[in-house]
């Protein structure tokens, strides 16, 4: 079980440090991608077998075993079921993040989108939920991260994303974890900053409806109008409110990022861009440093 002297001290930093989230939550759908990306050619696992997994969990102890990756510039990591179930260097990985690292663990729950209706894709049915927020008071882990998505500016559609959204924050926030709400917006959609403004809106309404006690954090696109989620972020029941990459490369993501003050990075393909499988231990950790300076600058300086 979560003790409460680390979930305090979890929370302190959460709230207080500066940093940002590097997400290494890819599931079953973004492994192929992510693992091609990194230098992995497919025909070396089968997609949706254990050997996939073991390539995915190797990178990942790649990145978070180097000196580069530590809690001076990174609050959290957000981990994929599959990765808190398996060990870095004779550790959980969770316990591995918090305990060697200073880095707050948190774990993925959703398990996939539904079809489009309405402009968007809700959560498909979270049936491991509770075995799943089990898992994570077992591994210390702080907080849960639950995404869906917004392709189109309609208003039932995203009321109904958000209203799943909260309902399942609400039962996270009951077992006493912190959830991550992310209705991530297409940054390809021709409604994209139609769509946001309904999003903030309906955001802010159900943030409205939380008990004082339910604290959660958002997970967001980032906004075609810079600081469109102030009164989000400066909401009672906040605790942080992150960007996700969404696709941007880097440098456009630092960019837009570097607009939106309180926002910080919680990116993925941002943060793993250009590290390769052949890199020598000398220069992957160059990459890697790169990447986290300037993602950390982008998120806190606002460079």
């Amino acid at each position: 079980m979560t003790s409460s002297l680390t979930f305090i001290r979890q929370l302190e930093k959460m709230e207080h440090s500066p940093g940002f989230i590097a997400a290494l939550d890819q599931s079953g759908g973004s492994t192929p991608k992510a693992l091609k990306l990194y230098g992995v050619p497919d025909t070396w696992y089968v997609k949706g077998e254990k050997t996939m997994y073991d390539h995915v969990h190797m990178m990942r102890e790649r990145i978070i075993t180097s000196q580069e990756f530590k809690g001076d510039h990174i609050l959290a990591a957000i981990l994929f079921e599959d990765t808190v179930r398996r060990e870095i260097e004779g550790l959980p990985s969770a316990k591995y993040l918090w305990e060697k690292k200073g880095i707050v663990p948190i774990l993925k729950i959703d398990q996939g989108l539904e079809d489009e209706h309405n402009g968007v894709q809700l959560m498909k049915p979270l049936t491991k939920l509770d075995d799943l927020l089990a898992l994570a008071k077992e591994n210390d882990i702080f907080g849960t991260k639950a995404r869906s998505f917004i392709k189109l500016a309609n208003e039932e559609g995203i009321k109904a994303n958000v209203q799943q959204q909260f309902n399942v924050a609400k039962n996270v926030c009951a077992s006493g974890l912190v959830p991550i709400i992310e209705p991530e917006v297409d940054i390809k959609s021709p409604q994209k900053e139609e769509a946001e403004n309904i999003l903030k809106r309906v955001l802010l309404e159900n943030l409205n409806n939380l008990k004082s006690s339910e604290r959660v954090m958002l997970k967001l696109t980032l906004p075609t109008t810079a600081n469109l989620y102030k009164e989000v972020i400066a909401h009672p029941n906040v605790l942080r409110v992150v960007a996700l990459s969404g696709g941007y490369s880097r440098a456009d993501a630092n960019a837009l990022l570097a607009q939106n003050e309180d926002m910080v990075a919680s990116f993925s393909r941002a943060l793993t861009e250009g590290l390769k499988l052949d890199d020598s231990p000398e220069f992957f950790d160059t990459k890697l440093e790169d990447s986290i300076g300037s993602i950390y600058y982008a998120s806190v300086e606002k460079f």
